[in-house]
């Protein structure tokens, strides 16, 4: 029994030196994967905001034309400076997204037509631009008539549509 008591030792200052090594050499591999991981959560965050802006356009858009009563403005749309913030101008952290639209007709129809979204905001990292495109081709529809009863193109587009 006296034998089992002598056999058991303690830490060594050996042992104790290399855990604190190997949990050092840890932390600072994770410490330093910390930049990376900043900046994509930052370009996801962007990215993310710029798909949102590009799908409520590209919708608002499409449900325009399908309805046989508006008149279908084609060409390019006026440029549109979109602030996530909804503020008046740029606060620190917001990002101002610019907004294209072209609409174009279809050839050889007269009720089809392409509508084309394109999203851009700035790069804060690289500092360039980056940009998401979209494209739908969307055809009047006579379900989509609102109001009912209406002459084809008696609603005109609004100013900023």
């Amino acid at each position: 029994m006296s034998r089992l008591i002598l056999c058991k030792r303690g830490i060594g200052l050996i042992e104790v030196v290399i855990a604190i090594f190997l949990v050092t050499f840890g932390v600072m591999a994770i410490l330093s994967m910390q930049p990376t991981a900043w900046r994509t959560v930052g370009k996801s965050d962007y990215l993310g905001r710029g798909a949102g802006i590009l799908h409520r356009e590209l919708e608002l858009r499409e449900a325009w034309i399908m309805n046989p009563c508006n008149v279908v403005p084609t060409g390019d749309r006026p440029v549109q400076n979109i602030i996530v913030s909804g503020l008046g101008a740029e606060v620190r952290g917001d990002a101002t997204y610019t907004v294209n639209t072209n609409i174009t007709a279809a050839a050889g129809t007269t009720n089809s037509w392409t509508c084309t979204v394109t999203v851009t905001w700035p790069d804060q990292v690289a500092r360039n631009y980056r940009n998401l495109v979209e494209s739908a081709d969307v055809t009047q529809q006579e379900s989509f008539r609102f109001p009912a009863g209406c002459a084809n193109g008696s609603n005109a587009a609004p100013a900023d549509f």
